[in-house]
C-alpha cells in the first residue's frame, strides 16, 4: 500500500487513493468515510435483529447435518443388510467393524480432501448460495442412500456426504466473524454447535416412526434416509432465499441499518469480508505458529469423539438391556448441552478466560477415564457415571472455533486457517475409531488410555496459546502507535451519482492480525 495508489480501474490519483476497493473490505464501501459513534442501545437493537434472522436457520442446519451424518447408525437399528457389513443393535463383529470403520474414514477422508476448496469457494462465492448448493447436494445424495444395495454404494454416497459437509461448518465460522463481535461469537458458536446432542435425541423419534413404515415396498431405514433427505432440501430452499451472505448485503437489515452493523464489529478489527484471494496472507496462515497450535489442538481433541459411536457399545458391556443403552443414550446429549452452554457462558462473560475455562473442563473428563478403569465391573451405575463425565470436555473445542476466528484477521487468512483447523479435525475423527478394536474388549484399557494422553495434552497446547498471544499483545502495547495504515482512501460513488475519495479505517483494510498492530489478541 503506497501513498498514492491506484483505483479499480487503475487510473493514478493525486490524492491518497491508497488501495483499490477490490483490496479493502467488503464493509469498507459502507462506511468509508462515516465518523459516527453507535449507540449501545442501537447496537443491542441490531444484534438482536441479526440474532432472530440469522441464528434459528443456523441451529436448524446443524441439528440437520448431525442428523443426517449419523443416519448410518440409526439404519443398524431399522434393519440395514449388506454383504460386507451388518450392523446390529450393539456391538459389530471384527470382519464387520472394519467395513463400518471405513464408512465412517472415507466421509473424513472426503471431509478432509474438499476442506481448503470449500473455504476457498466460500470466499469467492456469496456464502448463504454456496452453503444452499452444498445442502441441496447432500440432502440429494442423502436420498440416494435408499438405493444403495452394497458397500460400494454407500462408500460413494458417504465419501460425497463429506464433501458437502465441509462448507458447513467452516461457512458458519465466517458468517459469525461477519455479525457479531469476538465476544458475542463465543456464545453464538456455542448455540449452533450445541445442536448436535438435540439431534441425537430427535434423530431417534425420526427413527422410531419409521420403523412403522410399511409401504411402498421399501424397509423402513430406507424411508429413514428419504425423509431426512427431504428435510435436508427444505432447508437448503430456505437458505437459498432467506440466509444472508453477509451484513452489507442482509435483506433484512436497512441501508442504514447495514452501516451500523458492520460499524458495530470494528472492535473485532477484521472486517467483515474481501472476495479476492491474497497469497501473502495464506503464506501468513501457514507460517503462524498458533494456526499450528490450534490445529494440534484439533487433531488431538477429536480422537476421541470417536466415543460417540462406542458409546452405546461400552455402556451395554456395564450389563445394561437394549432398552436401558437406547433410553440412557439421551442423558449423553444433557449433559453435553449443559457443558457447552455453561462453558460457552463462563467464557463469554469471564474476562480472558478462554484458555482457562477450556482447560478446566477437560478435568471431569480426566476423572472420568480414571474411574471408568479402576471400579469394579460390577458397579455398573458408577461407570455410567463415569462414562458420562468424559463427555465433559467437549465445550473446549467448541471454544476453540469462536476463539480462532477472534485471533485471525484477513479473509484470505482466515479461510486459511479454518480450514487447517477443520482438516485437523478430520484427521482425528478418522483415526480415533480404528483404536477400538476387539481384543481389548470389555475394558478398553488402551483406547482409554489414549484418549486420557489427548485429555491431558489438550488444555496444555490451550494454556501455550494463551500465553503466546500474551506476550504478543504486551509487545504491541510497549510499541509506540503505527501509523501506517492512517491516510488510507478508495473511491467511492455518492449518493448524487460523483465519484468521490472516503478515508478508511485501518479495521476495513483486510488486514492481518500480523500487518495490524493495533489488533489485539483476545486470551
Amino acid at each position: 500500500m503506497s501513498a498514492e495508489g491506484y483505483s479499480d480501474k487503475g487510473e493514478k490519483h493525486a490524492h491518497n487513493v491508497a488501495v483499490s476497493t477490490r483490496e479493502v473490505d467488503t464493509g469498507a464501501q459502507l462506511v468509508a468515510g462515516a465518523d459516527f459513534e453507535l449507540d449501545e442501545a442501537e447496537a443491542v437493537r441490531i444484534r438482536r435483529k441479526i440474532d432472530w434472522h440469522i441464528l434459528p436457520m443456523m441451529c436448524t442446519l446443524y441439528w440437520i447435518q448431525f442428523m443426517d451424518k449419523t443416519t448410518l447408525g440409526s439404519s443398524a437399528i431399522l434393519g440395514i443388510r449388506y454383504n460386507w457389513f451388518v450392523f446390529p443393535l450393539v456391538g459389530v463383529s471384527a470382519t464387520r467393524a472394519k467395513g463400518t470403520h471405513r464408512l465412517g474414514t472415507i466421509f473424513y477422508l472426503s471431509y478432509l480432501l474438499f476442506e481448503y476448496p470449500q473455504n476457498i469457494a466460500l470466499q469467492a462465492f456469496p456464502v448463504g448460495k454456496w452453503m444452499s448448493f452444498n445442502i441441496t447436494v447432500w440432502g440429494i445424495v442423502l436420498c440416494l442412500h435408499a438405493a444403495c444395495t452394497n458397500f460400494a454404494g454407500l462408500f460413494v454416497v458417504r465419501f460425497i456426504l463429506g464433501a458437502c459437509e465441509g462448507a458447513i461448518t467452516a461457512g458458519f465460522m465466517i458468517v459469525s466473524s461477519m455479525f457479531y463481535t469476538r465476544n458475542e461469537q463465543t456464545l453464538r458458536v456455542g448455540y449452533w454447535l450445541l445442536m448436535a446432542d438435540p439431534a441425537q435425541i430427535i434423530s431417534g423419534f425420526i427413527s422410531f416412526g419409521s420403523l412403522h413404515i410399511h409401504s411402498g415396498g421399501m424397509e423402513p431405514w430406507q424411508w429413514l434416509m428419504i425423509i431426512t433427505g427431504i428435510l435436508t432440501l427444505v432447508c437448503a430452499l430456505a437458505y437459498w432465499f432467506l440466509f444472508p451472505d453477509s451484513p452489507t448485503n442482509a435483506w433484512f437489515l436497512t441501508k442504514e441499518e447495514r452501516v451500523k452493523a458492520v460499524r458495530r464489529i470494528k472492535e473485532n478489527q477484521t472486517g467483515v469480508e474481501n472476495k479476492h484471494f491474497k497469497k501473502d496472507q495464506m503464506i501468513e496462515a501457514l507460517t503462524d505458529p498458533k494456526t499450528w497450535l490450534f490445529a494440534l489442538f484439533s487433531a488431538l481433541d477429536n480422537v476421541p469423539n470417536s466415543l460417540t459411536n462406542q458409546r452405546q457399545i461400552i455402556v451395554s458391556s456395564f450389563g445394561f438391556s437394549n432398552l436401558q443403552t437406547t433410553l440412557l443414550g439421551c442423558v449423553d446429549g444433557l449433559v453435553e448441552i449443559c457443558t457447552i452452554w455453561t462453558g460457552v457462558t463462563l467464557a463469554a462473560r469471564v474476562r480472558d478466560g478462554r484458555a482457562y475455562v477450556g482447560a478446566v473442563y477437560f478435568v471431569p473428563s480426566l476423572l472420568g477415564i480414571v474411574l471408568i478403569n479402576t471400579l469394579p465391573w460390577s458397579d455398573k451405575v458408577g461407570l455410567l457415571f463415569s462414562q458420562w463425565l468424559t463427555g465433559i470436555s467437549v465445550t473446549a473445542f467448541v471454544m476453540s472455533l469462536s476463539w480462532l476466528s477472534s485471533v485471525t484477521a484477513g479473509h484470505t487468512k482466515k479461510v486459511t486457517t479454518n480450514a487447517i483447523m477443520l482438516s485437523a479435525y478430520c484427521v482425528g475423527n478418522a483415526a480415533g475409531p480404528f483404536m477400538w478394536q476387539a481384543k481389548y474388549k470389555p475394558r478398553n484399557h488402551v483406547p482409554w488410555a489414549i484418549i486420557a494422553a489427548c485429555y491431558a495434552i489438550c488444555p496444555l497446547i490451550l494454556l501455550l496459546i494463551r500465553h503466546m498471544l500474551s506476550k504478543e499483545n504486551s509487545k504491541r502495547d510497549a510499541e509506540p502507535p503505527d501509523e501506517t495504515y492512517e491516510d488510507v482512501y478508495i473511491e467511492v460513488v455518492d449518493e448524487n451519482g460523483e465519484k468521490t475519495e472516503r478515508k478508511v479505517d485501518k479495521a476495513y483494510l483486510d488486514l492481518t492480525d500480523r500487518q495490524n498492530r493495533e489488533f489485539r489478541y483476545v486470551l
